[in-house]
């Protein structure tokens, strides 16, 4: 596996919108863990020294009072527009000042440039003027946006080319400026509303989609070089006002603190090693509220599922076949559902029943029709589909494969949290030996048990920690709202309880009752208790409940049943003896 080139003193970044703002403050921690060196490109002017009416003053009300009388000593009309203006660009050359300042402080080094990245030759100039003080640059961050938010039919051109052309324009010309061949970083800083959508933002989504494209193609023809597209939610901070802070508490949007997001672009500067290009930090933008079409629609939803797809399969093989997981299954149902109706979530998977299942024997393509039906209607806050997925068999006639119902709802209850469980130190069983004896025959995509840290006949508690899935190994089961990965590994509990105590392998029969509260992350640990319910030597049924640190419910399974046989022994094949999707490459 090829390795990048560590980020270090050496390292130089022409960073766009860097002075300012969420980039600034990634350009300061950056500075903190590397001690690099960085040229920061923005269109605020810092040519002459701060006006003496500004000197020693701080608080902007006092601030706006001396910028009105300062515009009257000098015969203008101080309007709220113009006080505004000026003040604005007042704490522009401040805030700039101080990113400067903070990298030094943090032991790296940082020459601020008045250019406009959408004009190419003087962008040229400018970086050939700071690489005599720099070094030559090897690396891009590409933080520079505006928005214009309007619904499509009340965009201007102007809007369009303001939002549009500071992402692409600035990026081409970053690119002819500094070619890709000799950089060893390109990171981009893209939005969740590029990678889902949202309303009023239909330039900005494609802007930021465009940069996503880029970022494919880059990494792809440039391999030695680290290229990154974040996909960034709304930070707390930057663009969020106090007004859409609420409004995202309402919608139970998670808002990226500035320390969890700076240090999520450090870290992937950190490693050495490829991982996803792009990458998605935050859940979907809210989608604006829209009228409901009449109760007790029916949908048919046909699925082609090609193995060669879906890399993840090579990581879910029984007895050296492919088989879907049930997990996955409800994956389809409640990305399907969320599609199908924007704004809703899935809560709750009831009577998850497998009947035929899916085994890929070969590589053959095969149909699937998933069939939701609505049989229930709260208002506008919860909405029951009864889904059933199935296929023709060669004589035409249906085979059923999974049944379940599917409730949505427009906002998630608040998670319950566990009582009363303390987390030991020490370990009974190792997680990477349960992979690799046959207790588990899970590859990488599914390999999320770190640690059982206790085991007993009517319990158990395991530490688990899922690095992140490649969308490419996802394929077409992606993690939206509801991360199958992680909860299948949360089941994981069950197959590993039944071969402590009978020495047998088990295979899941069926799944009562999911509780979604929240989606389990990937790269973090969380914990899944498991509390039996009946057992024998012949088969299992439990609730296994997934939560973080502080106790707080990701997600919880009540009434999950396996059979239990040794005659299932021989099916289970240690990963790496039947080869993988390579998630971890």
């Amino acid at each position: 596996m090829s390795t990048y080139k560590p980020v270090d003193t050496d390292s130089v970044f022409a960073v766009s919108g860097g002075g300012r703002g969420i980039t600034a403050e990634c350009v300061v921690k950056i500075a903190h863990h590397f001690r690099c060196k960085f040229i920061l490109l923005g269109r605020t002017s810092l040519s002459g020294d701060e006006p003496e009416w500004a000197r020693g003053c701080f608080e902007e009300p006092e601030l706006k009072k001396k910028f009105a009388a300062h515009l009257t000593a000098q015969g203008e009309k101080p309007t709220p527009v113009k006080v505004q203006k000026g003040l604005d660009a007042l704490q522009a050359r401040r805030e700039i000042a101080r990113t400067v300042q903070g990298v030094e402080e943090e032991g790296g080094q940082a020459v601020y440039l008045s250019v406009d990245i959408t004009d190419p030759q003087t962008l040229k100039q400018a970086l050939d003027k700071a690489q005599q003080v720099t070094g030559a640059v090897t690396g891009i961050i590409h933080g520079a946006g505006n928005l214009a938010d309007k619904l499509i039919e009340n965009k201007t051109l102007a809007d369009f080319e303001n939002v549009f052309t500071t992402k692409v324009r600035g990026l081409i010309n970053l690119l002819e400026c500094l070619p890709l061949n000799k950089l060893s970083e390109l990171v981009l800083f893209s939005s969740v509303a590029g990678f889902f959508g949202n309303a009023g933002q239909a330039d900005y989504s494609m802007a930021n989609e465009v940069l996503n494209k880029t970022a494919l193609l880059a990494q792809k023809s440039h391999p030695a070089c680290r290229v990154i597209s974040l996909n960034w939610g709304p930070w707390d901070g930057g663009m969020v006002t106090p007004a859409l802070r609420e409004f995202y508490a309402r919608r139970g949007i998670y808002v990226i603190p500035v320390e969890d997001g700076t240090q999520r672009l450090v870290d992937a500067l950190a490693t050495e090693t490829p991982g996803s290009t792009l990458v998605v930090v935050g859940p979907p933008l809210p989608e604006p509220e829209r009228a409901l079409p009449p109760a007790h629609q029916t949908y048919q939803l046909r699925r082609r599922l090609d193995p060669k797809a879906n890399p993840f399969l090579l990581d879910h093989r029984i007895g050296g076949n492919p088989v879907l997981p049930a997990i996955c299954v409800i994956n389809w149902v409640a990305n399907a559902c969320e599609q199908l109706f924007p704004g809703y979530t899935m809560h709750t998977s009831i009577n998850n029943r497998v009947f035929n299942g899916v085994v890929f024997k070969t590589d053959e393509i095969n149909d699937y029709t998933l069939e939701l039906k609505e049989v229930e209607r709260e208002g506008n806050e919860k909405l029951v589909f009864e889904a059933t997925i199935w296929s023709l068999s060669e004589q035409g006639k249906r085979q059923p494969r999974y049944g379940a119902r599917c409730d949505l709802r427009r906002k998630l209850p608040p998670p319950p949290v566990v009582e009363g469980i303390k987390i030991p130190q020490t370990s009974v069983l190792n997680g990477i030996d349960l992979y690799r004896d046959g207790t588990l025959f899970h590859g990488p995509a599914f390999q999320g048990v770190r640690r059982v840290l206790s085991v007993e006949r009517d319990s158990m508690l395991v530490e688990c920690y899922l690095p992140f899935v490649p969308e490419r190994v996802q394929g077409q089961f992606p993690v939206q709202n509801f991360n199958p990965y992680a909860v299948d590994v949360q089941l994981q509990c069950m197959l590993i309880w039944a071969r402590y105590f009978y020495q047998a392998g088990s295979l899941p029969l069926a799944i009562q009752h999911v509780e979604q509260y929240r989606t389990i992350p990937f790269d973090k640990i969380y914990y899944a208790v498991m509390q039996v319910q009946t057992s024998s030597d012949t088969g299992l049924i439990a609730n296994v409940t997934a939560f973080d640190e502080h106790g707080v419910v990701y997600t919880r399974i009540n009434g999950a049943g396996v059979t239990i046989s040794q005659n299932l022994n021989n099916l289970f094949v240690p990963a790496e003896l039947a080869g993988t999707s390579g998630a971890t490459n």
